[in-house]
């Protein structure tokens, strides 16, 4: 199964994630900065929107079976090669020069909700699916730049209770905290309502991108220093 495809509509690049659960592994991170090389190539575009085709999935975050393979084939190179190409996904979202809107379809999970965080915006549909982070129920703590851009997203307040509980969000409440820009009636309001919202920035790469650098400097420095020594030492999991 391919994992995704993007295309071109007018002014606006949509990433469609293609693989059933849309579980994140190494094949998933380099397929997406992959895509995001090939878009900023192309100069007419001024937005990107990530979504799923899958019915009732956006993303279920990290491929567990192949995080445990790679475990259990003592393969740790393959592993932190996941975990930095994945933060160089949330870096490309939170530094492109253009503004990057999830159009979530379904349920967002894990990495999947921290994906759709990293974002700049977000969309959600209403009729299906929830916005999740169980780590605290499966011993994952979240990497100190993740907690960074979960909380450009999520009012201090929400993202507590949310990451301590790991309680499951509906569009409808994520809307009324101001994590999402709309909570959509159904599938078809989510394209065309994030697909319009896109389509309205003509801004200038240089001076978007100077923006968000600016912006998200502090979560950028917590990346760069913070992050890379628990990669190194795989930190993935609280031991009982």
């Amino acid at each position: 199964m391919s994992i995704l495809h993007w295309e071109k509509n007018e002014t606006v690049a949509t990433i469609t994630l293609t693989n059933g659960e849309n579980r994140q592994n190494l094949d998933y991170a380099n397929s997406m900065l992959k895509a995001f090389d090939e878009i900023l190539a192309d100069k007419d575009i001024h937005a990107v929107i990530i979504t799923s085709n899958d019915e009732k999935n956006f993303s279920q975050g990290v491929d567990l079976g192949w995080l445990m393979k790679k475990f259990q084939e003592k393969d740790l190179q393959s592993i932190k090669d996941f975990m930095y190409r994945t933060n160089e996904v949330f870096k490309t979202c939170l530094t492109f020069p253009m503004p990057v809107i999830a159009a979530i379809n379904g349920h967002a999970f894990g990495n999947g909700a921290i994906l759709a965080c990293a974002c700049d915006f977000r969309f959600m549909r209403s009729d299906r699916g929830y916005f999740c982070f169980p780590e605290v129920d499966i011993n994952i703590p979240f990497l100190p730049g993740m907690l960074g851009w979960c909380k450009k997203a999520i009012p201090p307040y929400k993202f507590q209770e949310m990451y301590l509980t790991g309680k499951r969000t509906s569009a409808p409440e994520l809307e009324q905290h101001h994590v999402i820009v709309k909570a959509c009636r159904d599938l078809d309001e989510l394209r065309n309502e994030s697909f319009a919202f896109a389509k309205s920035f003509t801004k200038k790469r240089k001076i978007f991108a100077e923006h968000k650098k600016r912006m998200y400097k502090d979560i950028l420095d917590v990346m760069a220093t913070q992050d890379p020594p628990l990669i190194e030492s795989l930190s993935l999991m609280v031991q009982d």
